[in-house]
């Protein structure tokens, strides 16, 4: 296994800064630099990695959400003998409606964002040297001001409340959305969850659909499903009863949903435990039953993880069962702690 270093020396600082670009938590505390710098497994033929900063606290991301032609921050190391002239470019990925190869672009002069949405990966190389860096997608949203008359390429997305105001709080519009396709729909954004697990749950026919989504909510959902191993609960899957769900079908409140929900802004996901894949939470208290306790278990772990991730900080809520559903927890990463 080669030894890595750097590409370039990256402060503490510095990798707040990284984590922030790439939609993710900053940390409360980090770690020391060099530690901060290790990537994913490499293999032996590998010459740069992605820095482990860029996963995550779970570690377990594999996805980076960026508007087009934006400056991305994504930390590299690299093997002890790198190469000293390096050229980047994009391969897009299935699903991507864009040129398969994008031209080359010097490293030293900063990663930039392709001009177009879709999902790519970044292929590095020098002279007769090339490399796929794999473990993380880049994904490119579409602008948000593209949206027209509540519509987007024939898909429905409605009115957001605060559309048309001037805020820059938690409140504010998504500034784009991802395409999803029939072909990129099973892309993962972290080890345990797509694309596709966060669609709005209506317009089943139309393609392409699109999707606000946070990766500080995909971050925290797998830091619960970590935690609840570490509690001795198993924890192999979450299904996803509601995750985005667009302005147009949230509707203007009522019926249990909020005319504000954080559904709507991609940072809140309705989850249980679903491990053996009937459509019911499972029994995570061993009492026999699937109810409302069980949803206590989730909600014991959340309150753990966002001790531990103040950062991560959110609402939940423990939902009954009703005709239509099982129990279920509300799971947010909304910026301030709210609980019901």
């Amino acid at each position: 296994m080669k030894a890595f270093r750097s590409a370039l020396a990256l402060s503490a600082a510095a990798a707040v800064s990284v984590g922030a670009s790439l939609g993710i938590a900053a940390p409360s505390a980090l770690p020391a630099a060099r530690s901060s710098l290790r990537g994913a497994p490499a293999r032996e033929d590998e010459m740069a990695r992605i820095a482990t900063v860029a996963f995550g606290r779970s570690g377990k991301l594999r996805a980076v959400f960026a508007d087009p032609v934006r400056p991305l921050d994504l930390p590299l190391v690299w093997a002890e003998n790198s190469p000293a002239d390096v050229w980047y470019t994009w391969q897009a990925l299935s699903g991507t409606r864009s040129p398969g190869l994008l031209g080359r672009t010097r490293l030293s002069l900063g990663i930039v964002t392709p001009p177009a949405n879709g999902i790519w990966h970044l292929r590095l190389s020098s002279g007769a040297w090339a490399q796929d860096v794999d473990g993380l997608s880049v994904i490119t949203r579409v602008p948000f001001d593209l949206k027209r008359d509540g519509y987007l390429n024939g898909y429905h997305i409605g009115r957001y409340p605060t559309e048309g105001e001037v805020r820059a709080d938690e409140y504010a519009p998504p500034q784009g959305f991802i395409e999803v396709t029939p072909e990129n729909q099973d892309t993962r954004v972290s080890e345990h969850f797509r694309l596709r697990d966060f669609l709005t749950k209506d317009q089943f026919e139309v393609w392409p659909k699109y999707l606000a989504l946070d990766l500080r909510l995909v971050d925290k959902l797998e830091l619960v499903m970590q935690e609840l191993n570490a509690m001795g609960v198993r924890a192999e899957r979450f299904a996803i009863m509601s995750g985005y769900r667009t302005p147009q079908y949230n509707g203007p409140g009522g019926d249990g949903r909020a005319r504000l929900s954080r559904h709507m802004y991609g940072d809140a996901s309705d989850v249980w435990v679903d491990n053996d894949g009937d459509g019911r939470m499972d029994d995570l208290n061993g009492d026999g039953a699937s109810d409302e306790r069980d949803g206590e278990v989730i909600r014991r772990a959340v309150e753990r993880v966002e001790a531990a991730h103040p950062d991560l900080i959110g609402g939940c809520g423990v939902y009954l069962s009703s005709d239509t559903h099982g129990p279920f927890v509300h799971v947010d990463a909304r910026g301030f702690r709210a609980r019901w």
